[in-house]
């Protein structure tokens, strides 16, 4: 049963019953209701923004993230261990390989430049976990960077270590005769007697006595430049172009076992000792010359013999005693 309201009537000193309108009684209804639906639909909104109330596919999305985060976590660390890695070789490429190629060390700042184009990473921003992704990115970009360096880097240092094997290969290295026990050493490389004149000459070769027909080598790889007996006082010689400025003669061959333009790897037989041209016995005389200037042929021994045995052929070399052409 609805309470019964009074108020107090002044003018007539009475109290007097409220009749309270029936359409004011719907608008307070009405109001109460949109208000009440109102409040309810804010709570809602408001509940469904925190954590405290949560829908299956928030919570499954919740757990993509963590998923997602944790897994960016172990990306970095393995991008830690990669990048130690590459600190080495790095360190290696350096200090190592391109100083024994004498070759200048790649820049600290050349190597860990990154990319400075500031709107690489802006589709990449606005997001909640847009630092997480974009430093992890930039990582990734950095090592990929590095690598590619380093890559370019042991190419060129491929390139070096095939040109150097190409050089030691070329270099006149070995005795042009066998001279095992050195006895072989007839004259060295500076002023002799002339076998001929009797005066004093400049002698621009080793002479090695050897009977005729005794092997003669390569002492180097290189293409045979001639095999004639053109040139003045060397009977048949030949000349081997080793590339790099050097260049091999030998001379008073008795015959050739190469042709102009062959292809000759060190140690290969070109020909046999004789006594053609410009000779007063069997023996070859060698010359060798690096940027077209004669050099002396003892500096070019180390390919096969020892260090003993260098001192004793050089003690042999520089006797003034008279050249055998």
């Amino acid at each position: 049963m609805a309470k019964v309201k009074y108020y107090y009537d002044s003018e007539n000193l009475a109290y007097r019953k409220i009749i309270t309108k029936t359409r004011k009684k719907i608008g307070v209804v009405l109001l109460f209701l949109v208000a009440s639906a109102l409040f309810g639909f804010l709570s809602f909104v408001i509940l469904l923004n925190t954590p405290y109330f949560e829908t299956p596919k928030n919570r499954l999305q919740a757990r993509e993230i963590e998923n997602l985060k944790l897994r960016y976590a172990i990306l970095n660390k393995k991008m830690d261990e990669v990048d130690n890695v590459i600190e080495l070789i790095e360190e290696r490429d350096n200090n190592l390989y391109r100083v024994y190629f004498n070759a200048s060390p790649i820049p600290e700042e050349e190597r860990k430049s990154g990319f400075k184009d500031a709107d690489r990473y802006k589709d990449l921003e606005g997001y909640d976990n847009s630092q997480l992704v974009a430093n992890t990115t930039k990582r990734i970009d950095k090592l990929r960077k590095e690598l590619s360096i380093q890559s370019k880097s042991l190419d060129d240092i491929l390139k070096m270590a095939e040109a150097k094997d190409k050089l030691l290969s070329a270099i006149p290295a070995i005795q042009p005769v066998r001279n095992e026990n050195l006895k072989n050493m007839a004259s060295g490389f500076g002023y002799r007697t002339d076998p001929f004149t009797k005066a004093r000459k400049m002698h621009e070769g080793m002479d090695f006595t050897a009977k005729t027909g005794t092997p003669i080598y390569a002492t180097g790889d290189g293409i045979v430049a001639r095999a004639d007996n053109t040139a003045s006082g060397y009977g048949n010689h030949i000349v081997i172009r080793h590339g790099y400025g050097y260049e091999t003669l030998y001379a008073h061959l008795s015959r050739y076992k190469c042709r102009a333009g062959q292809r000759i790897n060190r140690g290969d037989v070109i020909g046999y000792v004789g006594s053609t041209g410009r000779s007063e016995a069997p023996h070859l005389h060698y010359e060798v010359h690096k940027n077209g200037k004669v050099v002396n042929p003892l500096n070019f021994y180390y390919g096969n013999i020892s260090a003993v045995e260098y001192v004793a052929i050089a003690q042999l070399a520089n006797q003034e005693n008279q050249s055998y052409d």
